[in-house]
């Protein structure tokens, strides 16, 4: 009977082992500089196979070894993060409005909508369960939540998975110091830049000088010579792209 016990634990170790090295091995991919191996980034999540930002769908993820999965954030009216894209539950959930107008327990008695619209037995899920769930096993790319900037560092340090999570927004470097300096260096911050606009390069080099950012979300709809100028220009400073090919947004 021992022996069994101990090959059980032998086998949970390995398994929790695993997924740590998973996680650890993925971000030192991503810090990394080596550009020439593609990382595979999850939209919401597996949506075609669950609701969108929802826990199912970040699990499907992790089962189908995605390297990150890119999800959206906003605030309850008792304050707490939970995934949601759009400005109102209207789409997602079987209710209406907007999700800062409820308290976590109105819309956790609610229920998540799949892609055809239809009411699932799936519940909105905080920052902080989502967190919980990708610790050692996936990175998570929080998308539309700069607005939550610290309240979500510290969801991330009370989950231990600062090293797990990368945030971006498309400001200048000068800004997003001002605003979050003191918790900006403790983070995987990536900048967004639309290089249609005049000032895309004058960006990339506040970044550059200041930051040293390992990737830079390229937004453009056209890759004239200026574009590809600029996309070179991000790639010889050893920093990854990033870039959505699904759809503009």
């Amino acid at each position: 009977m021992k022996k069994v016990y101990l090959f059980l634990l032998l086998c949970v170790c390995i398994q929790l082992s695993w997924g740590q090295d998973r996680a650890t091995e993925i971000r030192n991919t991503f810090l990394s500089g080596n550009t020439s191996q593609l990382l595979v980034v999850a939209h919401r999540a597996d949506w075609r196979n669950a609701p969108e930002n929802s826990l199912q769908g970040i699990q499907n993820c992790i089962d189908m070894g995605v390297d990150m999965v890119e999800i959206d954030l906003k605030k309850t009216k008792d304050g707490h993060l939970v995934l949601m894209h759009d400005k109102l539950i209207n789409r997602t959930m079987n209710g209406k409005g907007r999700p800062e107008d409820y308290t976590l327990a109105e819309l956790k008695a609610l229920r998540l909508k799949n892609g055809a619209g239809c009411k699932t037995r799936h519940q909105i899920p905080t920052f902080e369960e989502v967190m919980t769930l990708c610790k050692g096993k996936i990175m998570v790319n929080v998308d539309k939540g700069y607005d939550y900037f610290k309240e979500a560092y510290a969801i991330l340090e009370k989950t231990g998975t600062v090293g797990q999570c990368v945030m971006k927004a498309g400001l200048p470097y000068e800004q997003v110091k001002s605003e979050n300096g003191d918790v900006l260096d403790k983070m995987i911050f990536m900048p967004v830049v639309n290089l249609q606009k005049a000032d895309a390069e004058a960006v990339i080099d506040s970044y550059l000088t200041h930051m040293s950012p390992k990737a830079f979300e390229l937004v453009f709809n056209n890759d004239g010579p200026e574009v590809l100028r600029l996309i070179d220009k991000v790639r010889s400073s050893g920093a990854r792209i990033f870039i959505n090919s699904l759809w503009p947004e």
